[in-house]
């Protein structure tokens, strides 16, 4: 494997455990302090994004299960598509109106924005060799 393969390989897991860890703090109110689908639901619906508990269980599942499905490399460009969708609404509704720096009170941007472009080179790259993608035939090498 070359180091491009390997770039894409461990961004595809950084960013896998990063968002299964975020939904995991949804779904089980884990990894203090946590943030159950209720109370996301609740905070979605009070900024306007209706209904709130559909869109709090949607995410929940995007973030635990696509990011599972990019540490194993399944269904990579499907999995970090919907990562890029979640990021845009996450910057437009939530953080961008903060500013730029994410250690701003009510945190900005930055965050959320760096990890929809990692999801977006996800899905321009593809998965790497070390995926069940190319395993499976799903995605072929790219030579």
């Amino acid at each position: 494997m070359d180091k491009r393969e390997w770039a894409v390989f461990i961004l595809r897991v950084v960013l896998g455990v990063t968002f299964m860890l975020h939904g995991a703090q949804k779904l089980f109110g884990v990894f203090p302090p946590g943030f159950p689908v209720p109370a996301l639901a609740a905070f979605l619906t009070k900024i306007g994004i209706h209904p709130g508990l559909f869109w709090a269980w949607l995410v929940t599942i995007v973030e635990f299960v696509g990011g599972s499905f990019l540490i194993f490399g399944f269904a990579t460009r499907i999995a970090a598509a919907l990562l890029v969708i979640e990021m845009t609404v996450v910057v437009i509704k939530v953080n961008g109106p903060v500013g730029f720096f994410w250690l701003r009170p009510g945190g900005g941007f930055e965050f959320p924005m760096t990890l929809g472009f990692i999801a977006l080179a996800l899905v321009l790259s593809g998965p790497s060799r070390l995926s069940v993608d190319r395993a499976i035939g799903w995605e072929k090498r790219q030579e």
